[in-house]
């Protein structure tokens, strides 16, 4: 089974019921159902705490498993507790189709996730109280603060820019992966696992492992970046993103990216948007070679502009620079993302071309301004509502944790 990370995010929902516990025999019935947590009269078993944490390390949880089962197993007592309060239930059907959507992100059916947990000593009912209490908490946080957290037509229309007004900016982590003919299947191989992270910690630690960009120091953290800047193919899957969330493996040119949502807000004032974009390429030959790497710096710490370029490129072969002003839309997808990335006379060497064989420096020159451009309508509605949804369940979750009488044994 493809293990995945789950983050402790509060808008994942997480929990288990007393009814649902079967006792393994290293266990007394005494041990079994001694209080470890009572939440406003709940108890929570040290069974069922085992049990959650069993599950925790299953699912590859970065953090401390105990720690973090009892402070979700709280929030899944309150949870619970403010559901029931409004008669809010789910139906075996619906739960059982949570079961399937969730097994089906380590490529499993439910059935299957069920047995390689039984393998670790974790129980089919942890898992379906798992999945039952998210299904529950989404279910009444959308009843109760939905019609609040749709945005307006005018809240819309500054999202997107609309009048040149507003707009969105996206916080993310990225990981770009080269690619060549001899290791395109690994390459993919090693994608499609990470497309099942959660956990910011455990993504930027594959981006530091595997990642070719600049970013890979850092984590893969990029800076905020205007949605306007990121190739307009690359926005209906960062929008569908909720924080944690990682896209599917995206093929570029001679590359693999993936890119986690950290964040989304909406930028106040003018949102930019260009009409066309000013940059140069510079290849050398030898690839990602040390040797080339070296070589490409060391040019790039002497230039300051584009056209000091044309110094370095003198007596070169015909093609090695090569200065372009495209639209947004003409510039290859991995040339465009990493230009949204950079300010002018900034430089990177993320890419390749020649199957790997050709290193690229690339350098943005400058950007011209037009009316802006952006997301469709919906698409920004969704991402405004879902990202309102998620302060707002926040809040309330806090509020009934402060309002909770709470005792860890």
């Amino acid at each position: 089974m493809q293990k995945f990370l789950i983050s402790a995010l509060r808008g994942l929902a997480f929990g288990t019921t007393l009814a649902a516990v079967l006792a393994p025999a290293t266990l007394t019935a005494q041990s079994l159902f001694a209080p470890a947590i009572v939440v406003n009269g709940d108890i929570v078993s040290r069974y069922e705490l085992e049990q959650r944490a069993q599950f925790l390390r299953v699912l590859g949880a970065p953090s401390d498993p105990e720690e973090l089962a009892t402070e979700q197993l709280i929030e899944d007592r309150l949870k619970l507790q403010a559901a029931a309060e409004v008669g809010l239930t789910l139906s075996p059907e619906d739960v059982r189709a949570g079961m399937e959507e969730f097994a089906g992100r380590a490529n499993l059916d439910a059935d299957a996730f069920i047995a390689e947990l039984a393998k670790a000593d974790v129980s089919a009912e942890t898992f379906r109280a798992f999945v039952e209490v998210g299904q529950t908490w989404r279910d009444l946080v959308r009843a109760r603060f939905l019609a609040q957290a749709r945005p307006t037509e005018a809240e819309i229309d500054r999202a997107i820019g609309s009048g040149g007004q507003g707009g969105l900016r996206v916080l993310l982590s990225e990981i770009i992966i080269p690619i060549t003919p001899t290791n395109q299947q690994a390459v993919m191989a090693r994608a499609e696992e990470i497309a099942q992270i959660k956990s910011f910690d455990a993504f930027s630690a594959q981006a530091r492992e595997v990642s070719a960009t600049n970013t890979r120091d850092r984590g893969g953290r990029m800076d905020w970046v205007p949605l306007n800047e990121l190739p307009a193919a690359l926005r209906p899957a960062i929008l569908a993103l909720s924080p944690g969330d990682v896209t599917q493996p995206i093929q570029l040119p001679n590359a693999i990216a993936l890119f986690q949502m950290r964040d989304l807000a909406e930028i106040v004032g003018p949102a930019p948007s260009y009409a066309a974009i000013d940059y140069a390429m510079f290849f050398f030959g030898g690839g990602r070679t040390p040797e080339t790497l070296g070589i490409a710096n060391r040019i790039v710490d002497s230039i300051d502009t584009c056209d000091d370029l044309y110094g370095v490129a003198k007596n070169q072969p015909p093609g090695t620079l090569q200065r372009v002003s495209e639209q947004p839309g003409q510039i290859p997808k991995d040339v465009a993302l990493e230009l949204s990335k950079l300010d002018p006379g900034e430089t990177s060497l993320a890419l390749t071309r020649n199957n790997g064989q050709s290193l690229m420096l690339l350098m943005l020159c400058g950007r011209t301004a037009a009316a802006n451009e952006d997301a469709s309508r919906e698409d920004v509605a969704n991402a405004l509502t879902a990202q309102r949804l998620e302060t707002l369940a926040a809040s309330y979750l806090d509020q009934l944790e402060a309002n909770a009488l709470i005792e860890v044994k």
